[in-house]
């Protein structure tokens, strides 16, 4: 055992300090409930409070926030189909599906277990693993981020549920947003329309509130206002979740590794993590023709995943200063200013206040136990007020949450104008999911690929030079082989069926 680990349990443990991590816990479960308000938004608000407060402290109610936040997001995910952090888009659709059958507490209690074991096998992975899983992270360029994007794209059109055109055809409109602003390698405007406010693109966070909750709003005004949706009793909450962990097992240790892996890659995050594991979890499942109809176990696959990537954010942090995402990168700073700096020596030279770290990620994680049941259970009561009262308090929500980006009501303009194309979307059975990730990742994409073009001089060679990026890339050309030969096969069987029936 380390020798730090017990002075760790001893800072960690202070009364102070005990009670900024319970804290910290109600704060993520409020903000990440609240849909554009995301997990790095609510660390990001934390900062001033942080001054006030001993390294341990500080950093304690950074990790606290961040593990409840990402949970958080699933609870008016699964309950309005308005995703409170961009992690929880993967499966919006999933968890939505299940509350309407009358069983939010199913995809709710599975987002919950998921997201505590997540957490907790992320955690460990970090104190076990960090130096290595470092070492590799750092081994990745320009060319592997490019097929780690593509591939999560791919991912994206493999799981959607309509045909592969419609798919490709959301993820194509996807990445055409993601176009708008300033070409990258040349500098100039495209599809600015001479408006400054789109020179940096479109936001990310509008443009999820919009096609999400939006057109959901869109569509229950014009079909079912004056229903409500159904509600079962919600049981107990504890013994679902010890069936679903007994039951998916497998795919929790198998989703919190691979989360865990992409974490750890700067830039990756949570959000590539849960689309990546529900696409791995639709390939190998027993039942993949559930995925899409409200199935718990994609839920538990992508909320496992995305909750351990967090934890894998902290291991390019902690050795090498590189932030693995938008949180450890306020989180670094929050450290230095506290005196412990991000380096290979870190455990040397700041071992307890590392070690109390980790531990109080795992007590939040724990926590979140309780407390998310507590939230589940008082969150479930919005199902019980009318559509016709629900619906306006909704939208005056995603309102706030699209101005709170950037305080700019142009950021409100893209929530509705993108709420309407997905509305139109949808109504012509093109899926959304597609789109919201092609958003997502196309300026990863395209800046990845012109910084290998140009390191390279137009060489394409150099995109399998790499032994990573060629079985990445090899991964990802096998996968849109598999779709392409997939999809023949299914219009060959559906045409002969046709004939035959004829």
């Amino acid at each position: 055992m380390p020798p730090d680990i017990l002075p760790a349990l001893v800072l960690v443990f202070d009364p102070t300090v005990l009670l900024v991590i319970v804290a910290a816990c109600f704060y993520g479960l409020f903000v990440g409930s609240i849909p554009g308000l995301t997990a790095t938004m609510s660390v990001a608000l934390l900062v001033p409070i942080t001054f006030f407060l001993d390294p341990v402290p500080a950093i304690s109610a950074i990790v606290a926030t961040t593990a409840t936040a990402i949970f958080a997001g699933d609870i008016p995910g699964a309950l309005l189909r308005m995703p409170g952090t961009p992690a929880s888009a993967a499966y919006v659709d999933e968890a939505f599906k299940l509350t309407k059958k009358g069983q939010s507490h199913v995809a709710l209690s599975a987002s919950l277990m998921a997201a505590v074991i997540g957490g907790v096998v992320g955690v460990v992975m970090l104190m076990v693993f960090a130096g290595q899983l470092a070492r590799f992270a750092v081994r990745f360029s320009s060319v592997e981020y490019f097929w780690l994007g593509l591939l999560g794209l791919s991912a994206a059109v493999a799981v959607a549920g309509s045909s592969l055109v419609r798919s490709a055809i959301s993820l194509l409109i996807g990445l055409f947003i993601s176009t708008f602003g300033i070409d990258i390698a040349t500098g100039y405007p495209r599809f600015t329309f001479g408006n400054i406010n789109l020179l940096s693109g479109v936001s990310f966070i509008p443009a999820m509130i919009g096609m999400f909750a939006l057109s959901q709003i869109i569509r229950t005004v014009a079909t079912d206002l004056g229903t409500k949706l159904e509600v079962e009793k919600v049981g107990r909450l504890g013994a679902h979740m010890i069936r679903s962990a007994r039951r998916y097992w497998l795919n929790i240790l198998r989703s919190s590794l691979l989360g865990n892996i992409i974490g750890a890659l700067p830039g990756a995050g949570a959000d590539i993590a849960a689309w990546v594991s529900y696409s791995l979890s639709k390939r190998f499942s027993k039942q993949p023709e559930k995925y899409g109809t409200g199935y718990e176990e994609g839920i538990v696959d992508a909320g496992a995943s995305n909750n351990s990537a967090v934890a894998g954010a902290w291991i390019p942090a902690l050795i090498f200063g590189i932030p693995g995402d938008s949180v450890t990168a306020i989180a670094i700073g929050v450290m230095m200013l506290k005196g412990i700096t991000p380096s290979p020596r870190v455990f040397v030279s700041n071992g307890p206040e590392v070690y109390a770290i980790f531990f109080a990620f795992i007590l939040a994680n724990l926590l979140m136990l309780p407390l998310g049941i507590l939230a589940i259970k008082a969150a479930r009561n919005i199902l019980l007020v009318p559509k016709r009262v629900l619906m306006p308090v909704i939208l005056l929500f995603s309102i706030i949450g699209a101005f709170a980006v950037d305080n700019t009501v142009f950021s409100v303009g893209i929530m509705f104008v993108l709420g309407l194309v997905a509305y139109v979307m949808e109504e012509n059975d093109i899926p959304i999911a597609p789109a919201i990730l092609g958003i997502v990742l196309g300026k990863v994409i395209e800046k990845n690929f012109l910084i290998t073009m140009i390191k390279t001089q137009g060489s394409f060679i150099e995109f399998f030079d790499r032994p990573i990026a060629a079985v990445l890339g090899v991964v990802t050309l096998a996968l849109w082989a598999w779709l392409i030969v997939n999809a023949i096969a299914r219009a060959i069987r559906a045409g002969r069926a046709e004939h035959n029936t004829a």
